[in-house]
């Protein structure tokens, strides 16, 4: 059901809001807004081979099953829009997982529920009494999220008409525990005991239950599993099956598939998954030992009664170390000795840094524990919190909106005090008083407009959070600069309720008369808008940090960063320092976060020849980029094939893509196995075959290329495209790093896909791909471990117009990430770092579109 996580994030989730920046532009419309007349499925970010609805929101695969040769997706989707809101299950069907047939609306929201995700059966023994034995029934599991106090509960709807029209039961719920975290059934039939099997997560408490029942109604609890593995963030979207390893169908092994946000490997959602065995009733994970972190020479542990030569700021951190816990703190564990850093002192509200002395690199690697907020930081923040000179237009202090004028109902009579009923804690504003349109929840909406006012200085400067909904979109969160009448400028929040600085620069309309106006026009997911301290300046104000981090600083840049994972339990962290060997560098520990988890721990910083890894790089996933969550697999296709697909997006910035009129994708649907793979079993996974269909004739080839320390064309002609298919294979030589540059071009656009030999990791840098600027995490690299196999390197990527899924080894190394470049970005190079690689062969297929 991950739908819910939006609401809930929003609104009580109480893991502190990402700091905010905001999304600024000069025009009104998002970058992707297209004319009234695009053909649908020719717009600019448009995938074309990845299922996507023709308009509105959409995200989690559900109720996949096979049934009279289609393949169902059905999916969380909002009828009314393209944001989250009002869940609903939409449906499509395939007869091959590659060209889809999007159907009316399947299960639909109504004043009691909405309808979050689940899976779907066919009852062929009819033991619902829904159908019958000739006409079985395919009924749907899903999860009702009740409107009316938020409890969710499990419940069932059935067709006869091969999913085409739906009834909900009228016995709903069939399974009711009275949580408001128990979601996301997943059910099919167990044939050793002749009755239905139901995986189903109460995701706070990182559990998956096991549920039996003989006709769908009548639920037994089993058992339960976990908490294990990565549990940095609420479990969602469970999925247990049987695989053979390497094909033996006398070895069977379950893998239990458990999604998780945040705090999935590359940051945010994430498919995770355990190997193990399942007797009918209980899921027993492989044993994986204990883990030994690298040894290595300890440079500070905290052991002493002060900090020594580490220097502090601020009163976070103290005196000196702490011997754990601090006044009003939960537990504190993970740490090693008897004393830690801990930005506790004083409570969240405190902030401060603590810092080493200069030191010369000369490691491979600095590891250390971390633990406390998830506050990751970014690039451009400043600790001044000193707002620049200049004249107030409105600080919304004194309790009342003075000369402003309010419509409708959203921003109330007065400034709100800060947070409001049922919110995550607002945090960033000054003063006593904010404009906060969460008033009585998402659902309220209105203006606020200033008086009119002369542009008199260079900048505009304002503190601004909320949602994340453009001026120009169906129904934006936006603060607007109107001249005469018209708008000139604008920005809104970024889904967090920390408020930070943002700027416009108005020089060019010095002298104007101008406006400045609210606008709420927002009743889904993040449907407000926090606004303090509007102010002209000749000075543009630069955004306040509000991390909590670990950060190493060369010639006094950020150049390394790690952040906690909302948890009082410390973790193995570390940074590779290669690229700055003989370079004078400094640690620093930083907590400039005044709101909930806005503290820092760390511990045992060690110089050490390999990396230590965490409990998220020791967990298995079934892929590693960014954007592939919800992943869930269909039930009792052909063959005994298991086909899995994801949600190709990521919850921290979901709802911020820039794509118009539809938002969010599915992954190509994939085939797993199991395989042992360097003496372990491993879960990897393909694309389907049938994508192959869509291969144009006389693919491009090059073979035998040898490439030294530079990026050049792939193929003089032919080797470039928006959706491509791209198999090949390296030899390694001396080359630090190699592989290939898909859509390249525009302006120096570029997704790297690569290779590093040294840390034997797969990596995608997507930092230079397009647009990358709507969300502050989005950009990056994305790494897998990959070990070359007889010193070679195998590669199948699939380009599409908005996405990059590497598949690398035997699909047991798969990165899935979204990529927005410029259409006329179609190159494709290959590239060697620091030496040189041959590139043995590449066969790239252009791919026609699956839309008909």
């Amino acid at each position: 059901m991950s739908s819910g996580r939006v609401s809930r994030h929003a609104r009580t989730r109480m893991m502190a809001a990402v700091a905010t920046v905001c999304a600024l532009s000069a025009a009104p419309l998002a970058p992707s807004a297209v004319a009234a007349d695009t053909p649908p499925y020719t717009e600019t970010y448009r995938p074309q081979f990845h299922f996507t609805p023709e308009k509105n929101w959409m995200n989690d695969p559900n109720g996949l099953v096979y049934y009279k040769g289609e393949y169902h997706l059905f999916y969380q989707y909002n009828p009314n829009g393209n944001s989250w809101g009002d869940m609903s299950w939409g449906h499509a069907v395939s007869k091959d997982l590659v060209h889809w047939r999007e159907l009316p609306l399947a299960l639909s929201h109504d004043d009691e529920e909405m309808v979050f995700s689940g899976s779907a059966v066919v009852d062929w023994n009819n033991t619902t009494g829904f159908g019958t034995k000739k006409n079985p029934p395919m009924v749907a599991v899903y999860t009702s999220a009740y409107k009316n106090g938020g409890k969710q509960a499990q419940s069932l709807a059935y067709s006869t008409d091969r999913g085409r029209t739906w009834t909900k039961y009228q016995g709903n719920p069939v399974i009711d525990i009275g949580s408001k975290e128990f979601r996301d059934p997943k059910v099919q039939w167990y044939a050793p005991t002749g009755s239905w099997l139901m995986t189903v997560s109460l995701s706070a408490e990182h559990k998956v239950r096991f549920y039996s029942s003989k006709n769908l109604k009548d639920w037994e609890l089993q058992s339960e599993f976990g908490p294990a593995g990565a549990t940095g963030g609420v479990w969602e979207c469970p999925d247990l099956f049987p695989l053979a390893v390497d094909g033996d169908r006398k070895n069977i092994k379950w893998v239990l598939v458990v999604n998780i946000n945040p705090g999935g490997i590359a940051g945010g959602s994430a498919a995770q998954y355990f190997i193990g065995d399942f007797d009918g009733k209980k899921f027993t994970a492989d044993d994986k030992g204990t883990y030994t972190p690298p040894t290595g020479t300890v440079v500070q542990d905290f052991e002493g009664t002060d900090f020594g030569t580490w220097t502090t700021t601020g009163t976070a951190f103290g005196e000196g170390p702490a011997a754990g816990a601090v006044d009003g703190q939960g537990t504190v564990d993970g740490f090693d000795g008897k004393g830690l850093a801990n930005s506790f002192h004083g409570g969240d509200g405190a902030t401060g840094t603590l810092t080493s002395p200069e030191f010369t690199v000369d490691s491979p690697y600095l590891n250390f524990k971390v633990g406390g907020g998830r506050h990751p930081h970014e690039a451009g923040t400043g600790m001044d919190r000193t707002p620049p000179e200049g004249t107030v237009l409105a600080d919304f202090e004194g309790g009342t909106y003075g000369d402003w004028t309010t419509t409708g109902d959203a921003f109330g009579t007065a400034p709100a005090p800060g947070t409001l009923p049922n919110q995550q804690e607002v945090s960033g504003f000054l003063g006593d008083g904010l404009v906060n349109t969460f008033l009585n929840g998402d659902t309220t909406t209105g203006t606020l407009t200033s008086p009119e006012f002369t542009l008199d200085k260079n900048h505009i400067n304002f503190l601004i959070g909320g949602g994340n909904h453009p001026a120009g979109s169906a129904d934006p969160t936006a603060l607007e600069l109107l001249v005469d009448g018209e708008v000139v400028r604008s920005a809104t929040g970024k889904d967090g309720e920390a408020l930070n600085w943002a700027s416009w620069d108005v020089g060019e309309l010095a002298g104007k008369k101008a406006r400045i106006r609210i606008v709420d026009d927002n009743t889904g997911g993040w449907g407000h808008i926090n606004v303090d301290h509007i102010m002209l300046s000749d000075t543009k104000a630069q955004p306040v940090s509000q991390e909590t981090s670990v950060n190493l600083l060369v010639d006094g840049q950020v150049v390394r960063s790690a952040t906690g994972a909302d948890s009082e339990t410390l973790d193995w962290a570390s940074f590779d320092l290669r690229p700055y060997t003989g370079k004078k560098a400094k640690i620093q520990i930083v907590d400039m976060n005044n709101a909930g988890w806005g503290h820092v721990l760390a511990d045992r910083f060690t110089e050490a020849d390999t990396a230590a890894k965490s409990v998220v790089q020791r967990a298995d996933w079934a892929d590693y980029g960014k954007d592939y969550y919800a992943a869930v697999s269909w039930e009792n296709a052909p063959g005994g094939k298991r086909y899995m697909v994801g949600w190709m997006s990521n919850w921290d910035y979901s709802g911020a893509v820039p794509t118009s009129p539809w938002r969010g994708a599915q992954s190509v649907p994939r085939e797993m196995a199991l395989r042992t793979i360097n003496g372990q079993t491993r879960l990897t996974s393909e694309p389907v075959g049938s994508l192959e269909s869509l291969r144009k004739q006389r693919p491009a080839t090059a073979s035998g290329v040898t490439v030294k320390s530079t990026s050049k064309p792939l193929i003089s002609r032919g080797a470039k495209g928006k959706a491509l298919d791209i198999e090949a294979t390296f030899s390694l030589k001396d080359a630090d790093r190699f592989g290939l540059k898909v859509r390249t071009g525009a302006g120096g656009e570029e997704t790297v896909i690569g290779y590093d030999a040294t840390t034997e990791e797969l990596y995608v840098d997507r930092t230079r791909s397009g647009a990358v600027d709507f969300h502050s995490t989005f950009p990056g690299v994305q790494t897998a471990p990959l070990k070359a196999e007889n010193g070679k390197v195998k590669l199948r990527i699939l380009v599409d117009w908005s996405s990059v899924e590497v598949f690398g080894g035997s699909g047991e190394a798969v990165i899935t990430d979204q990529i927005f470049p410029d259409p006329a970005s179609q190159g494709v190079e290959v590239f060697a770092e620091n030496g040189s690689v041959k590139l043995d062969k590449a066969v790239v297929w252009h791919l026609d579109s699956a839309h008909g």
